[in-house]
């Protein structure tokens, strides 16, 4: 290393110092990003291809600083039209559906204290009666996720027992969440039966013996199986499991809570469908169709919801006081048959393509010329799904802005282009598709119109 070059790297303090008390994050990881970002021009000093002077190196430091003291979590721009996106949260949450949680959470909360009499009370006890109505059970629990919810089932009803499961339904839906898995976790032994794409009634029937304690069904909520199919269903299962006085659980996994089908969207069975067949209990997600926080939700009947509730695993996998509130907010928003537009998700996977069209033209009107010709950007039909493995099977119209780099002139790559919107301040994620970038609408909140329009202005 040269003197020359060692001299132009900067100490800690003068890039303390040239920081100033802005970042409200604790100073010993700001010292700990600056050290970082020093040894990597330590490094280049020792190699001689160190070329920036100490002012420029002061200068790509604290904007480094800045950029990493950041929180990792920031609001976004979803173009990519996956509306329940599980790498951006799931099922994303109204403004006022927050508000109302904020003057709820401020402070102190009667969490498991009964008002009335001054006792202390049950966290679930509102929340289960808001689900035993929309439902239409005895009521309800939730914990920390669907997986959860279904691991805290099998346990409670065939710890050290056999479950018996289809074959077709031995889904993996992400994350490596698989059912025979979670039923091995569970203490559980699994015994498959039928074949990937039949099976029938009388396969559980020669299946069942003494140390039969469950029958699993599971909604094949992100696949299809078509052509020579067959398949037991859950009203088949229910009173198979009545006859043989054996219980049954059935995974939704998505959880709809209304006929998604009368707003035109692809036909999903919904949570009321799955209790009027008649199984104990039913398990679904609190952050897909149903819109809330990520949570699993069990239902069912009141002496199964007893068993569950006094097995020691509940304990581990209940929920706070943040996810109790929120799940409150978002069952409020369900009306009779309808859903209130406080609920974003529902709201948001109901858009019209006319209106998304709309916004479109109104958009691309506010974007300036230059940009425009730059990056030939049009309006163009699209279709997207749903996310998280819900409503696998069709798709749902929606609306894109299409990008293409140009052959000659002012060109730059869709790649380069996608990387500048995604590392903005205020981040907007696209994707790409055949050598084109696209920015679909179909997830974009209305109130991020202007955003959106400022962002590609700036391209």
């Amino acid at each position: 290393m040269s003197n020359k070059s060692y001299k132009e790297i900067p100490s800690v303090q003068e890039i303390l110092q040239e920081l100033g008390n802005n970042l409200q994050v604790h100073q010993n990881y700001i010292v700990k990003i600056i050290r970082n970002e020093i040894a990597k021009y330590r490094k280049l000093a020792k190699d001689d291809k160190l070329k920036s002077s100490r002012k420029d190196i002061i200068k790509q430091i604290t904007d480094s600083v800045k950029l990493l003291s950041q929180s990792s979590l920031q609001n976004v721009i979803n173009g990519t039209g996956i509306v329940l996106h599980t790498n951006m949260g799931r099922a994303p949450i109204g403004k006022k559906v927050i508000q109302n949680l904020t003057k709820k959470l401020t402070g102190y909360v009667n969490l498991e204290v009964d008002l009335q009499t001054g006792k202390r009370g049950n966290r679930l006890d509102y929340l289960s009666g808001l689900l035993s109505a929309i439902t239409n059970t005895d009521g309800g629990i939730i914990v920390n996720n669907n997986a959860a919810a279904v691991l805290l089932s099998l346990n409670t009803f065939a710890d050290g027992k056999e479950v018996i499961v289809s074959r077709g339904q031995e889904v993996e839906i992400g994350g490596s969440f698989r059912i025979p898995d979670v039923v091995e976790k569970s203490n559980c032994k699994l015994v498959e039966v039928g074949t990937t794409n039949r099976t029938h009634l009388k396969d559980y029937e020669k299946a069942i013996n003494k140390n039969t304690a469950l029958l699993l069904w599971v909604h094949t909520s992100n696949y299809v199986v078509k052509g020579f199919t067959k398949s037991v269903s859950l009203k088949e299962l229910a009173e198979f499991g009545k006859r043989k006085r054996i219980a049954v659980l059935a995974d939704l996994g998505s959880g709809a809570l209304i006929n998604l089908s009368d707003s035109g969207l692809p036909e999903e069975i919904t949570v009321q469908d799955a209790v009027k067949s008649g199984v104990d209990v039913v398990t679904f997600s609190g952050d897909k169709l149903l819109g809330g926080p990520q949570s699993g939700v069990i239902v069912g009947k009141n002496s199964a919801l007893k068993k569950i509730k006094s097995n020691p695993l509940y304990r581990a996998l209940r929920c706070d006081k943040f996810t109790i509130a929120l799940m409150d907010e978002t069952l409020r928003t369900y009306k009779s048959d309808e859903v209130s537009k406080d609920n974003l998700s529902n709201e948001l996977l109901q858009t019209k393509r006319k209106t998304l069209q709309l916004r479109a033209e109104k958009l691309l009107s506010a974007v300036k010329p230059s940009v425009k010709k730059q990056w030939n950007i049009k309006i163009v039909d699209s279709t997207v799904e749903a996310g998280s493995g819900s409503l696998p099977e069709e798709k749902i119209e929606s609306v894109a802005l299409e990008f293409r780099e140009q052959v000659s002139g002012n060109r730059g790559k869709v790649e380069d282009l996608a990387k500048k919107l995604r590392i903005r301040t205020n981040p907007v994620v696209g994707y790409i598709n055949r050598g084109k970038y696209y920015i679909d609408l179909k997830a974009i909140l209305p109130e991020q119109y202007s955003e959106l329009t400022k962002a590609i202005n700036e391209l």
